[in-house]
Protein backbone atom coordinates (compact mmCIF):
# COMPACT_ATOMS: atom_id res chain seq x y z
CA UNK A 1 0.00 0.00 0.00
CA UNK A 2 1.28 3.77 -0.83
CA UNK A 3 -1.23 5.10 1.63
CA UNK A 4 -1.27 8.99 1.64
CA UNK A 5 -4.66 11.20 0.94
CA UNK A 6 -7.18 9.35 -1.21
CA UNK A 7 -7.70 11.37 -4.57
CA UNK A 8 -11.27 10.17 -4.16
CA UNK A 9 -13.83 9.42 -1.55
CA UNK A 10 -15.81 6.46 -3.47
CA UNK A 11 -14.78 5.33 -7.09
CA UNK A 12 -17.65 3.43 -8.94
CA UNK A 13 -17.01 1.45 -11.52
CA UNK A 14 -19.51 0.51 -13.85
CA UNK A 15 -18.45 -2.72 -15.86
CA UNK A 16 -15.42 -4.91 -14.33
CA UNK A 17 -13.72 -6.52 -17.38
CA UNK A 18 -9.55 -6.19 -17.91
CA UNK A 19 -9.55 -2.50 -17.51
CA UNK A 20 -12.05 -1.68 -14.59
CA UNK A 21 -11.14 -4.98 -12.33
CA UNK A 22 -6.94 -3.55 -12.83
CA UNK A 23 -8.13 -0.22 -11.65
CA UNK A 24 -10.09 -2.02 -9.18
CA UNK A 25 -6.57 -3.93 -8.18
CA UNK A 26 -4.46 -0.91 -8.77
CA UNK A 27 -6.79 1.16 -6.24
CA UNK A 28 -6.64 -1.39 -3.35
CA UNK A 29 -2.90 -1.94 -3.62
CA UNK A 30 -2.41 1.22 -3.42
CA UNK A 31 -4.53 3.26 -0.76
CA UNK A 32 -4.24 6.55 -2.08
CA UNK A 33 -6.79 6.73 -5.47
CA UNK A 34 -9.84 6.02 -3.57
CA UNK A 35 -11.13 5.28 -0.02
CA UNK A 36 -14.00 3.47 -1.24
CA UNK A 37 -14.27 1.28 -4.52
CA UNK A 38 -18.00 0.42 -5.46
CA UNK A 39 -18.37 -1.84 -8.91
CA UNK A 40 -21.48 -2.45 -10.78
CA UNK A 41 -22.05 -5.09 -13.39
CA UNK A 42 -24.39 -6.44 -15.46
CA UNK A 43 -25.00 -9.82 -13.59
CA UNK A 44 -25.09 -11.24 -10.42
CA UNK A 45 -22.89 -14.14 -11.08
CA UNK A 46 -19.88 -11.04 -11.84
CA UNK A 47 -20.56 -9.56 -9.18
CA UNK A 48 -20.04 -12.90 -7.07
CA UNK A 49 -17.16 -13.08 -8.20
CA UNK A 50 -15.82 -9.36 -7.39
CA UNK A 51 -17.01 -10.69 -3.75
CA UNK A 52 -14.53 -13.45 -4.03
CA UNK A 53 -11.48 -11.78 -5.74
CA UNK A 54 -11.83 -8.82 -2.64
CA UNK A 55 -11.22 -5.77 -5.03
CA UNK A 56 -14.17 -4.38 -4.45
CA UNK A 57 -15.93 -2.45 -0.74
CA UNK A 58 -19.06 -2.83 -2.16
CA UNK A 59 -20.87 -4.69 -5.28
CA UNK A 60 -24.09 -3.19 -6.29
CA UNK A 61 -26.28 -4.93 -9.78
CA UNK A 62 -28.07 -1.32 -9.86
CA UNK A 63 -26.32 1.20 -11.50
CA UNK A 64 -27.74 4.20 -10.29
CA UNK A 65 -27.10 2.69 -6.16
CA UNK A 66 -23.57 2.39 -7.79
CA UNK A 67 -22.90 6.00 -8.41
CA UNK A 68 -24.86 7.11 -5.26
CA UNK A 69 -22.43 9.20 -3.36
CA UNK A 70 -19.40 8.48 -5.85
CA UNK A 71 -17.04 11.63 -6.48
CA UNK A 72 -15.51 9.60 -9.15
CA UNK A 73 -18.27 7.42 -11.73
CA UNK A 74 -15.75 5.28 -14.16
CA UNK A 75 -17.34 4.09 -17.07
CA UNK A 76 -15.62 0.50 -17.72
CA UNK A 77 -18.53 -1.31 -19.97
CA UNK A 78 -18.11 -2.25 -24.25
CA UNK A 79 -18.51 1.47 -25.64
CA UNK A 80 -21.67 0.43 -27.06
CA UNK A 81 -23.53 -0.13 -23.72
CA UNK A 82 -22.40 4.07 -22.52
CA UNK A 83 -25.75 5.34 -23.56
CA UNK A 84 -28.26 3.40 -21.57
CA UNK A 85 -25.88 3.61 -18.41
CA UNK A 86 -25.51 7.33 -18.54
CA UNK A 87 -29.22 7.46 -18.91
CA UNK A 88 -29.78 5.61 -15.82
CA UNK A 89 -27.24 6.99 -13.55
CA UNK A 90 -27.89 10.54 -14.84
CA UNK A 91 -30.24 11.79 -11.78
CA UNK A 92 -28.14 10.39 -9.41
CA UNK A 93 -24.83 11.77 -10.38
CA UNK A 94 -23.08 13.81 -7.09
CA UNK A 95 -23.19 17.27 -7.95
CA UNK A 96 -19.32 18.37 -7.94
CA UNK A 97 -18.74 14.31 -9.47
CA UNK A 98 -16.73 13.42 -11.89
CA UNK A 99 -17.69 11.21 -14.66
CA UNK A 100 -14.73 9.86 -16.68
CA UNK A 101 -14.27 6.62 -18.58
CA UNK A 102 -12.14 4.07 -20.43
CA UNK A 103 -13.68 3.53 -24.03
CA UNK A 104 -11.39 3.13 -26.88
CA UNK A 105 -13.92 5.58 -28.48
CA UNK A 106 -13.90 9.19 -27.91
CA UNK A 107 -16.13 10.96 -30.40
CA UNK A 108 -19.09 8.41 -29.45
CA UNK A 109 -18.57 8.63 -26.37
CA UNK A 110 -19.16 12.64 -26.12
CA UNK A 111 -22.14 12.12 -28.49
CA UNK A 112 -23.67 9.30 -26.40
CA UNK A 113 -22.53 10.53 -22.88
CA UNK A 114 -22.07 14.04 -23.08
CA UNK A 115 -25.78 15.50 -23.61
CA UNK A 116 -26.77 13.71 -20.74
CA UNK A 117 -24.19 14.95 -17.96
CA UNK A 118 -26.16 16.92 -15.48
CA UNK A 119 -24.98 20.64 -14.66
CA UNK A 120 -22.23 20.40 -11.62
CA UNK A 121 -20.84 17.17 -12.89
CA UNK A 122 -17.49 17.29 -14.52
CA UNK A 123 -17.17 14.83 -18.00
CA UNK A 124 -13.55 13.54 -18.53
CA UNK A 125 -13.54 10.90 -21.09
CA UNK A 126 -10.70 8.77 -21.04
CA UNK A 127 -8.62 5.51 -23.02
CA UNK A 128 -5.94 3.77 -21.41
CA UNK A 129 -3.86 2.23 -24.27
CA UNK A 130 -3.26 -0.98 -22.32
CA UNK A 131 -4.78 -4.07 -22.35
CA UNK A 132 -4.56 -8.19 -23.36
CA UNK A 133 -7.10 -10.82 -25.03
CA UNK A 134 -8.16 -11.34 -21.66
CA UNK A 135 -12.10 -10.30 -20.03
CA UNK A 136 -14.04 -10.19 -17.62
CA UNK A 137 -13.12 -9.43 -13.79
CA UNK A 138 -10.25 -12.16 -13.09
CA UNK A 139 -8.02 -10.77 -16.03
CA UNK A 140 -6.92 -7.41 -14.39
CA UNK A 141 -3.83 -6.97 -12.52
CA UNK A 142 -1.92 -4.36 -11.32
CA UNK A 143 0.89 -3.63 -13.88
CA UNK A 144 -1.39 -3.36 -16.44
CA UNK A 145 -1.18 0.27 -16.95
CA UNK A 146 2.33 0.91 -16.14
CA UNK A 147 4.98 2.73 -18.96
CA UNK A 148 1.35 2.52 -20.83
CA UNK A 149 -0.60 5.90 -22.47
CA UNK A 150 -3.61 7.34 -20.96
CA UNK A 151 -5.43 9.78 -23.33
CA UNK A 152 -7.41 12.46 -22.49
CA UNK A 153 -10.01 14.14 -24.72
CA UNK A 154 -12.18 16.49 -22.56
CA UNK A 155 -14.83 18.58 -23.86
CA UNK A 156 -14.15 22.31 -24.44
CA UNK A 157 -14.97 24.16 -21.64
CA UNK A 158 -14.18 21.11 -18.72
CA UNK A 159 -12.99 22.18 -15.35
CA UNK A 160 -9.30 22.31 -15.49
CA UNK A 161 -8.88 20.72 -12.15
CA UNK A 162 -11.64 17.78 -13.01
CA UNK A 163 -9.09 17.07 -15.94
CA UNK A 164 -6.05 16.95 -13.66
CA UNK A 165 -7.74 14.71 -10.96
CA UNK A 166 -8.73 12.26 -13.69
CA UNK A 167 -4.68 12.52 -15.03
CA UNK A 168 -3.87 11.81 -11.48
CA UNK A 169 -5.68 8.78 -11.01
CA UNK A 170 -4.20 7.09 -14.31
CA UNK A 171 -0.29 8.92 -13.32
CA UNK A 172 -1.18 7.01 -10.11
CA UNK A 173 -2.51 3.99 -12.11
CA UNK A 174 0.85 3.98 -14.01
CA UNK A 175 -0.02 5.95 -17.04
CA UNK A 176 1.35 8.61 -18.93
CA UNK A 177 -0.94 11.22 -19.87
CA UNK A 178 -1.70 12.78 -23.34
CA UNK A 179 -5.14 15.07 -24.11
CA UNK A 180 -5.57 14.84 -27.50
CA UNK A 181 -8.55 15.92 -29.96
CA UNK A 182 -11.54 13.80 -29.92
CA UNK A 183 -11.40 13.12 -33.72
CA UNK A 184 -7.58 12.70 -34.00
CA UNK A 185 -7.78 10.08 -31.19
CA UNK A 186 -9.92 7.99 -33.12
CA UNK A 187 -8.16 8.53 -36.30
CA UNK A 188 -4.76 7.53 -34.48
CA UNK A 189 -6.65 4.59 -32.76
CA UNK A 190 -8.10 3.38 -35.90
CA UNK A 191 -5.01 2.71 -37.39
CA UNK A 192 -2.93 1.21 -34.31
CA UNK A 193 -5.67 -0.68 -32.67
CA UNK A 194 -8.99 -1.30 -34.25
CA UNK A 195 -7.63 -2.11 -37.68
CA UNK A 196 -5.11 -4.48 -36.63
CA UNK A 197 -7.73 -5.92 -34.74
CA UNK A 198 -10.23 -6.33 -38.14
CA UNK A 199 -7.62 -8.01 -40.18
CA UNK A 200 -7.09 -10.55 -37.20
CA UNK A 201 -10.38 -11.17 -37.15
CA UNK A 202 -10.65 -11.65 -40.60
CA UNK A 203 -7.67 -13.89 -41.58
CA UNK A 204 -8.51 -16.40 -38.26
CA UNK A 205 -12.11 -16.09 -40.05
CA UNK A 206 -10.79 -17.34 -43.09
CA UNK A 207 -8.65 -20.02 -41.89
CA UNK A 208 -12.17 -21.00 -40.13
CA UNK A 209 -13.64 -21.62 -43.45
CA UNK A 210 -10.89 -23.37 -44.97
CA UNK A 211 -12.11 -27.16 -45.66
CA UNK A 212 -11.51 -29.30 -42.52
CA UNK A 213 -8.30 -30.67 -43.40
CA UNK A 214 -6.22 -27.65 -44.47
CA UNK A 215 -8.08 -25.99 -41.52
CA UNK A 216 -6.35 -28.81 -39.29
CA UNK A 217 -3.33 -28.47 -40.68
CA UNK A 218 -3.06 -24.39 -40.30
CA UNK A 219 -3.55 -25.17 -36.46
CA UNK A 220 -1.14 -28.03 -36.18
CA UNK A 221 1.80 -25.69 -38.20
CA UNK A 222 0.64 -22.35 -37.48
CA UNK A 223 4.02 -20.07 -37.03
CA UNK A 224 4.60 -16.92 -35.25
CA UNK A 225 2.85 -15.27 -37.54
CA UNK A 226 -0.47 -16.70 -37.11
CA UNK A 227 -0.43 -17.71 -33.49
CA UNK A 228 -0.04 -13.49 -33.09
CA UNK A 229 -3.15 -12.90 -34.77
CA UNK A 230 -5.20 -15.11 -33.44
CA UNK A 231 -4.06 -13.73 -29.75
CA UNK A 232 -5.47 -10.58 -31.10
CA UNK A 233 -8.58 -12.45 -32.74
CA UNK A 234 -9.05 -13.92 -28.56
CA UNK A 235 -10.00 -10.64 -27.61
CA UNK A 236 -14.02 -9.77 -26.36
CA UNK A 237 -16.15 -9.81 -29.02
CA UNK A 238 -18.63 -7.98 -27.93
CA UNK A 239 -16.47 -4.89 -27.26
CA UNK A 240 -15.14 -5.04 -30.53
CA UNK A 241 -18.15 -5.30 -32.01
CA UNK A 242 -18.96 -1.84 -30.44
CA UNK A 243 -15.62 -0.61 -31.06
CA UNK A 244 -15.81 -0.92 -34.72
CA UNK A 245 -19.28 0.16 -35.13
CA UNK A 246 -18.62 3.26 -33.14
CA UNK A 247 -15.93 4.52 -34.84
CA UNK A 248 -16.68 2.88 -37.95
CA UNK A 249 -15.38 5.98 -40.57
CA UNK A 250 -11.97 6.16 -39.04
CA UNK A 251 -11.69 2.47 -39.21
CA UNK A 252 -13.22 2.56 -42.80
CA UNK A 253 -10.82 5.38 -43.95
CA UNK A 254 -7.56 3.00 -42.74
CA UNK A 255 -9.08 0.20 -43.94
CA UNK A 256 -9.27 1.61 -47.76
CA UNK A 257 -5.39 2.78 -47.29
CA UNK A 258 -4.11 -0.55 -46.06
CA UNK A 259 -6.48 -1.94 -48.75
CA UNK A 260 -4.23 0.26 -51.58
CA UNK A 261 -1.64 -0.64 -49.98
CA UNK A 262 -1.90 -4.11 -49.82
CA UNK A 263 -2.69 -4.33 -53.71
CA UNK A 264 0.92 -2.25 -54.04
CA UNK A 265 2.07 -5.58 -52.07
CA UNK A 266 0.24 -8.01 -54.64
CA UNK A 267 1.27 -6.59 -57.88
CA UNK A 268 4.81 -6.27 -56.32
CA UNK A 269 4.49 -9.96 -55.61
CA UNK A 270 3.62 -10.75 -59.04
CA UNK A 271 5.90 -8.95 -61.08
CA UNK A 272 8.78 -9.64 -58.91
CA UNK A 273 9.63 -6.13 -58.12
CA UNK A 274 12.00 -7.19 -54.77
CA UNK A 275 13.05 -3.80 -54.56
CA UNK A 276 9.56 -2.80 -53.73
CA UNK A 277 8.77 -5.71 -51.02
CA UNK A 278 12.00 -5.50 -49.39
CA UNK A 279 11.40 -1.52 -49.27
CA UNK A 280 8.38 -2.54 -47.29
CA UNK A 281 10.11 -5.47 -45.15
CA UNK A 282 12.60 -2.65 -44.06
CA UNK A 283 10.17 0.44 -43.25
CA UNK A 284 8.24 -2.28 -40.76
CA UNK A 285 11.49 -3.27 -39.45
CA UNK A 286 11.75 0.05 -38.71
CA UNK A 287 8.45 0.73 -36.93
CA UNK A 288 9.14 -2.05 -34.46
CA UNK A 289 12.92 -0.48 -33.71
CA UNK A 290 10.94 3.00 -32.80
CA UNK A 291 8.32 0.81 -30.63
CA UNK A 292 11.31 -0.93 -28.84
CA UNK A 293 13.36 2.12 -28.23
CA UNK A 294 9.87 3.50 -26.98
CA UNK A 295 9.25 1.19 -24.15
CA UNK A 296 6.07 0.25 -26.17
CA UNK A 297 6.62 -3.38 -27.67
Amino acid sequence: MTGGVPLFRRLALLGIGLIGSSVARVARERGDIAAEIVVNARTQKTLDRVVQLGFADRVEIDPARAVDGADCVMLAAPVGAFADLASRIAPHLMAGAILTDVGSTKQSVIRDVGPLVPAGVHFVPAHPVAGTEYSGPDAGFTTLFQGRWTLLTPPPGTDPDAVEKVAELWRRCGSMIEIMEPAHHDRVLAIVSHLPHLIAFTICGTADDLEAQSKQEVLNFAASGFRDFTRIAASDPVMWRDIFLNNREALLEMLARFTEDAQAMARAVRWGDAGYIEDMVQRGRKIRRSLIELKQA
